[in-house]
């Protein structure tokens, strides 16, 4: 980006620059209006003010910004590098003007979500529809953690709020609050050998097929493993939605979590099977820092507690 062109010291050897964000929106108002009066009459001045803004910055980079041989002012090569590159500029200068905005108002300019994908991911997609409606400016950037990951994520700042966090509460000055428990059913494919054992299932009898496990996501905090006994193989993925697929396909088997696996279970694509092997159910929390004081995050935690995570419907057309 164009920074700077020339610079000229003052009587007191202060750097000067030519270029100005003033500078900068009269050419843009120009070359988007077409001609200085139109410019003008967009920014509320009048064209002499124009044309001198104009023609001191033509006189201090020593170039010619504008052709004016024409009923129409059109920029030259060197007054349409200057336009392209400032008008970086001045969105930079927006941005930062909103940031500021945004900053005294008490609305962050981003908002970072992890969600585990033990949770589905309908109910925050309703919750980023509604907030859109307030019309704030604010930046949300969504990821997808598992296990660990998702208290790893906020530990270690790679999030401002994360959602469906089990296990071990993690210590510091965080604060949490309970968005509901997971029960989980024990689940295979339809044509599944398991389907014709006789009675609850044993370890045993789980063990002797492969098991399909979630991976931990976190990074740098021992990984956590759940729900099933030793099996001769297990196969692991990235997340929930690819787990229940890889079951109902057959690849293996495993516990899933009652309400991802509802529409499965409802047409026979997944066939739940009695267990002996104890799998309690899981509380899920959401979390964020306690210093955080943003609005946007307030304005999450009190929607993602109200929504409906275990017993949601796909979002209408």
């Amino acid at each position: 980006m164009i920074f700077k062109f020339f610079e000229h010291h003052a009587s007191d050897n202060i750097m000067h620059h030519a270029i100005t964000l003033d500078a900068l929106r009269v050419l843009d108002a120009i070359e988007r209006k077409g001609s200085f009066s139109a410019a003008a009459d967009a920014l509320f001045r009048v064209p002499s003010a124009l044309t001198y803004t104009v023609q001191k910055l033509e006189s201090e980079l020593e170039v010619s910004l504008f052709d004016r041989s024409g009923q129409r002012a059109r920029l030259t090569s060197a007054g349409q590098l200057v336009l392209a590159e400032g008008r970086e500029l001045l969105q930079a200068a927006n941005r930062l003007e909103e940031a500021v905005r945004q900053l005294e108002s008490g609305w962050e300019t981003q908002l970072r979500i992890a969600r585990d994908t033990i949770l589905p991911v309908e109910p925050l997609l309703r919750q980023i529809r509604a907030f859109h409606q307030l019309e704030k400016p604010v930046a949300l950037d969504i990821s997808e953690e598992v296990l660990g990951g998702a208290w790893e994520a906020l530990v270690g700042d790679r999030c401002d709020l994360t959602l469906g966090g089990s296990g071990d509460l993690p210590k510091g000055a965080f604060e949490y609050r309970l968005m509901g428990e997971v029960s989980f059913v024990f689940a295979v494919a339809p044509e599944h050998p398991l389907t014709l054992h006789d009675g609850p299932l044993d370890a045993a009898a789980i063990a002797a097929y492969p098991a399909v496990v979630v991976a931990d996501s976190s990074l740098s905090t021992p990984a956590r493993s759940v729900g099933l006994p030793d099996s001769r193989q297990r196969v692991r993925v990235a997340d929930m939605n690819t787990k229940l697929e890889a079951q109902r396909l057959g690849v293996g088997v495993g516990f899933v979590p009652r309400h991802l696996a509802a529409s499965l279970l409802a047409n026979g694509d997944l066939i739940e099977l009695p267990c002996s092997v104890p799998r309690p159910q899981v509380p899920l929390y959401l979390a964020w820092r306690k210093d955080n004081t943003g609005r946007a995050l307030a304005w999450f935690v009190e929607a993602c507690l109200q929504a409906n995570w275990l017993d949601c419907h796909p979002l209408p057309d």
